[in-house]
């Protein structure tokens, strides 16, 4: 096999794949492949979809109330993502925050839920329509997939020399890299399509008026120390600024000083040498 056999073979197979991409845009895909071909295929959009809750509880009761929504988490269809919780502190209220994904079957129960454990201060729903991501990701996966097939079918044939052998397989393996992250991508669009992000973040109710009003003298006292470490960090710059010219100013002051008293007796003998002319009347 010839360089030059092997270079048009490489032509002839991406012009096939790129065949291959635009047909797999119009033409129907089975519906036995229970795989995204199918949303390909289909009519219908798919689209990802998320909710963001905001809840308020009692100081006392945002705890227990957090670990109430994780634990419900595992009586349905649902998956933790992340969770985090702050204590609550003289200088701030506590406060909790839940990442999860759920079985858009058990989206309603989930809310419900939640809802029951606080006051709902917000609830944002988001969808992002995907349906032209899952239909180039497919299409990509198909064409890569015809593609690496046809090379594997190249370096079994008892013609290719040596040098072809490792030409073609160093292109499988760049297309089996691009074939492994277009899968990765399809897995993450299949979650993101057939699961629903929710987040939700839990706020407690301030402490008062009297709580108000300590926090504004806590806020006060905070900014003044602030200010204050503000102005000595300038002091110390300033101070550190001048300290090369101090070394220079100093000799250069006590040189002029000396000069000066030297200079001085010489003007008072000048000044005392000066006849001085009397009248007699």
């Amino acid at each position: 096999m010839s360089r030059s056999f092997l270079l048009s073979s490489f032509v002839a197979l991406t012009l096939l794949a790129t065949g291959c991409e635009s047909t797999s845009r119009t033409a129907p895909v089975p519906r036995d492949e229970m795989t995204l071909a199918t949303y390909a295929g289909s009519p219908q959009r798919y689209a990802a979809e998320s909710h963001k809750l905001e809840i308020i509880t009692p100081a006392s009761e945002l705890q227990k109330s957090w670990e109430s929504a994780v634990a419900s988490c595992g009586t349905i269809r649902c998956e933790v993502l992340s969770s985090s919780i702050a204590a609550d502190t003289s200088d701030s209220l506590p406060s909790g925050e839940i990442s999860l994904w759920v079985a858009p079957e058990d989206l309603g129960k989930l809310l419900a839920y939640v809802e029951k454990l606080g006051k709902v201060a917000r609830h944002t729903t988001e969808r992002q329509d995907e349906t032209t991501a899952v239909v180039d990701t497919e299409a990509k996966i198909k064409n890569l997939t015809s593609f690496r097939d046809n090379l594997r079918s190249m370096l079994a044939r008892p013609s290719a020399t040596v040098k072809d052998l490792v030409e073609i397989q160093q292109q499988l393996i760049d297309t089996q890299s691009e074939l492994d992250s277009e899968t990765a991508q399809q897995k993450i669009l299949a979650n993101q399509i057939e699961k629903i992000a929710v987040e939700i973040s839990f706020s407690a109710e301030g402490r008062g008026e009297n709580a108000g009003a300590f926090a504004q003298i806590r806020t006060a006292l905070r900014e003044s120390g602030s200010i204050l470490a503000d102005s000595a960090a300038s002091l110390i710059t300033t101070v550190v600024a001048i300290i090369p010219w101090i070394v220079l100013i100093v000799p250069a002051v006590w040189l002029l000083v000396r000069i000066w008293r030297k200079l001085r007796p010489r003007r008072n003998r000048g000044v005392s040498s000066t006849p001085t002319v009397t009248s007699n009347s």
